[in-house]
């Protein structure tokens, strides 16, 4: 991925560049959308490849708010990436006042067939928000530090 442009789907999520850092954004109708969207565009940060759902992994986080639940999730995919050596291809989230419940589904890092750009290190509380647009979409988006 080449952070030095924006790139966006049109399915829910964009890649800013910011410094040497990648902004993550994910919109959709309901907050679970828009974080389920910033976690497809923080894979995206890693490969553009096709991946396949063939393994579940279950994550949990708690925050006093959305802004920094955002930041704690998109910092429990990081982990569970690194940790398990997995890219996700899709997610499901639950948000529940300040706890958020999430199913992750992917596969093994396959060097050859992901050809990872980088290794997301971390999101942090950089460009961080959440709420509503403009267009009343949910959207949530940070700074990752790759």
């Amino acid at each position: 991925m080449n952070t030095a442009e924006r790139v966006q789907s049109e399915r829910g999520w964009a890649l800013e560049p910011h410094d040497a850092d990648v902004r993550v954004c994910g919109w959709g109708p309901t907050p679970e959308a828009a974080f389920e969207q910033a976690a497809v565009a923080l894979t995206r940060v890693v490969t553009d490849a096709p991946l396949a759902a063939r393994e579940r992994v279950d994550v949990h986080c708690q925050a006093p708010d959305r802004e920094l639940l955002l930041v704690d999730w998109l910092n429990a995919v990081i982990y569970e990436m690194a940790v398990g050596g997995l890219l996700f291809s899709d997610y499901s989230v639950r948000l529940r006042g300040d706890r958020l419940e999430a199913s992750l589904w992917g596969e093994p890092v396959d060097r050859a067939r992901h050809a990872p750009a980088c290794e997301p290190k971390g999101a942090t509380y950089t460009a961080l928000s959440v709420g509503r647009d403009r267009q009343g979409r949910w959207t949530a988006g940070c700074v990752v530090d790759v």
